[in-house]
């Protein structure tokens, strides 16, 4: 009984695979595939340095790219990866935001001259995939709204609002991640009178 499992279990921790499993877990502090390991006590998953270095190893991950998987599903509860662009695609971006948007339907000059139905998220859930290179901005009155569009085939996938300047206001999302859209009416023609008014449009750009 006993001795039969004492013995099975120093058979399996002197296998190759017992082997390899406990070299897997002393390496979990560090990275896979040659990366250099992280110093002693930055890391330290101690019962889960198994499970993590499995995991690398099942999904082919690299430590920062398993890093960032743990850390988005965390701070990002609730939420989903949004992705969206211009027509051309040389500017691409991700957003984390909820599946059921809320949406600001602006009566200003601009807004209406582009039909520019946004949401706003703090800075930290967007991120520009590509095309930095490739926008250019538009500024007027004040000059603290940033209307960035794309040089190629014009069209403003994203921008800075005058209302929230720490976040961002996407507005062409890819099909496939909303899952309902409730549109609130501003008032743009009486911008500062609006914007004072709102109760929450403020704090939607505060992580």
């Amino acid at each position: 009984g006993n001795a039969r499992r004492s013995r099975r279990s120093s058979a399996a921790a002197s296998s190759p695979a017992g082997r390899n499993r406990r070299e897997r877990g002393k390496k979990a502090g560090g990275c896979r595939g040659g990366e250099q390991a992280l110093p002693a006590g930055t890391f330290d998953l101690g019962a889960q340095s198994e499970r993590w270095a499995a995991f690398q190893e099942r999904h082919r991950l690299s430590c920062e790219e398993a890093a960032r998987l743990l850390l988005d599903a965390y701070e990002h509860r609730g939420l989903v990866k949004h992705t969206g662009g211009c027509h051309c695609g040389a500017i691409r971006f991700e957003v984390w935001a909820s599946a059921d948007l809320h949406v600001f339907n602006c009566n200003c000059s601009i807004c209406t001259k582009k039909q520019n139905r946004h949401f706003i998220v703090p800075a930290s859930r967007f991120k520009l995939l590509k095309g930095a290179d490739n926008l250019t901005t538009y500024t007027f009155n004040t000059h603290r709204a940033q209307h960035t569009f794309c040089k190629t085939c014009g069209v403003q996938s994203f921008y800075t609002p005058r209302s929230n300047p720490d976040g961002y206001a996407p507005h062409c999302l890819d099909d496939g991640t909303v899952h309902s859209i409730v549109t609130e009416d501003i008032n743009g023609k009486e911008w500062e009178k609006a914007v004072k008014e709102h109760k929450t449009i403020r704090d939607m750009s505060k992580p």
